[in-house]
């Protein structure tokens, strides 16, 4: 595939490692709550577009075309920050949504699809024991002495 005109800074595009369409993936994050929304493709003009205007601009594979988030269905993806990973083969495109993420109409393209871990049931975390037993202390308080009665000798 034939690499599409873009007019991204060469600094950022020279940061940039691309799979053999010219494309790499843009995971969509919620700003404020860290939520992972949605994994999205761009080119160097998606990513160009996506910083000019401040709205998530993505290459649809399945169409060959960009699509602006949002165009279509009202469902806005406004831009805060973009990040590119250590490798530069990934951005972060952290946003403000705008109603649900994913064309099914839920809030995260991944609701409702999580994956067994670990056997016939999802791996549930360690149990807490709220109440110290004699051997342990909680981690914000040091284990002090007890203070002595009054009139006790010393």
């Amino acid at each position: 595939m034939t690499a599409r005109a873009s007019d991204l800074d060469p600094a950022i595009a020279r940061q940039l490692k691309r799979d053999g369409s010219g494309l790499f993936p843009a995971v969509a994050q919620q700003y404020d709550s860290g939520e992972v929304l949605m994994v999205g493709w761009m080119d160097d003009e998606a990513l160009h577009r996506t910083l000019t205007t401040g709205r998530a601009t993505y290459w649809s594979r399945s169409r060959a075309e960009y699509w602006v988030k949002g165009d279509t269905s009202g469902h806005v993806q406004w831009v805060r920050s973009v990040a590119l990973d250590c490798d530069g083969d990934t951005v972060l495109v952290q946003v403000d949504q705008v109603g649900p993420a994913c064309h099914t109409g839920t809030r995260t393209c991944f609701t409702g699809r999580e994956l067994q871990v670990g056997g016939a049931r999802p791996l549930q975390p360690p149990a807490v024991n709220p109440t110290p037993t004699p051997t342990s202390t909680p981690m914000s308080m040091p284990a002090v002495a007890p203070a002595p009665t009054t009139g006790a000798p010393r």
